[in-house]
């Protein structure tokens, strides 16, 4: 017997989800969408709903896509859906109703953002800041942990029947996130949210084991190197790595195997935020910055263009590695002592 759902989110939206029902059910085609360079909450949000709509909606054509024209991550690819991503550039039609998920701006959906510009009605779920909305449905929680909370509240709205299967997507999206519980986002919603999806046969353990106990001996061995150029400024305070684009050629690791090597950096005793580069082939650096406590990382991210979370962050720099530390660290230096200033 599955227990109820938590009921908040369902209040405080119930205006967008009738809206966002009315759509649906309008609907003959869906297309849903994550943001490029998916993660398990981008992933999980995007096969959890599209499953949960297909099951409740056998005949409509709900199609799962991928910003990218790039394959699932390796390390999740355990989700039941996976398989039915397809590539944005691949779809051609213009769907009644586009629904993004994770994403805040429109250039995050890549190649799908022409998917969402031809669609006749677009929505959006999502738990990112964002400069202005593109869509007529928002649901939009800056302070939720995942966005799969939120298109669980969605479901609980609706009373819908959460299959094992979308469980586990959903669960996959807080638990990724999270970063299995440890970082500050981890509030009481989100616990309940996932006691509740684990009542309705999501699988923890799996989830556990896919993505975070499977890794390949090439990533192993480019973790090892990362960890071993590991550095700290600041009095110990900030702490960086890096990754350049030959070494993972040499070790034959993929652009999207190294989420998780920011969290390495991220561990070093004493260090309050961090930064990881990761060099692509493309002549592009990729930064993700995280912080341990309440300093906001965001505003450093916003500098190169990106953007994200207080807690965690990302930005694309054009340049080297060399060049992004040089512009960085200064500014993470600055954060970090700016906060020992006594409050005006």
């Amino acid at each position: 017997m599955h227990k109820e759902p938590p009921r908040g989110a369902c209040v405080e939206f119930a205006d967008a989800f009738a809206r966002l029902t009315t759509l649906v059910e309008g609907a003959r085609t869906i297309a849903i969408c994550g943001h490029t360079s998916p993660d398990g909450d981008a992933l999980g949000s995007v096969l959890g709903l599209g499953a949960a709509l297909r099951a409740r909606y056998p005949e409509k054509d709900v199609t799962f896509l991928l910003a990218d024209d790039a394959p699932v991550p390796r390390i999740y690819r355990f989700l039941v859906g996976s398989a039915d991503l397809v590539p944005a550039l691949a779809y051609a039609d213009a769907p009644d109703l586009f629904i993004a998920v994770d994403c805040p701006v429109l250039e995050r959906l890549a190649d799908a953002r022409a998917v969402a510009e031809r669609a006749a009605h677009v929505a959006v779920f999502d738990h990112h800041p964002c400069r202005e909305e593109f869509a007529e449905v928002v649901v939009r929680r800056v302070q939720c942990a995942a966005t799969a909370v939120l298109i669980h509240a969605f479901l609980a709205y609706r009373g819908e029947p959460i299959a094992p299967a979308v469980a586990t997507a959903l669960l996959c999206g807080i638990v990724t996130d999270t970063g299995r519980f440890q970082y500050q986002n981890a509030d009481p919603e989100a616990f309940a949210v996932a006691a509740h999806l684990v009542s309705c046969g999501a699988d923890p353990a799996r989830i556990s084991l896919e993505v975070y106990q499977s890794q390949r001996i090439e990533y192993l061995m480019l973790e090892s190197l990362v960890m071993g150029r590991i550095r700290t400024v600041a009095d110990g305070r900030v702490a960086y790595s890096f990754a350049r684009a030959e070494d993972l050629e040499k070790r034959r690791v993929s652009q999207d195997e190294c989420d998780g090597l920011v969290d390495v950096v991220r561990s070093v005793q004493g260090v309050e935020v961090c930064l990881f580069l990761k060099e692509c082939a493309c002549g592009l650096v990729r930064g993700n910055l995280r912080s341990k406590g309440a300093l906001d990382v965001s505003g450093v991210a916003a500098l190169f263009g990106g953007g994200g979370h207080a807690a965690a962050a990302g930005f694309t720099y054009e340049g080297t590695i060399e060049d992004a530390l040089a512009v960085a660290l200064p500014k993470l230096t600055e954060l970090v002592e700016r906060s020992d200033e006594p409050a005006a």
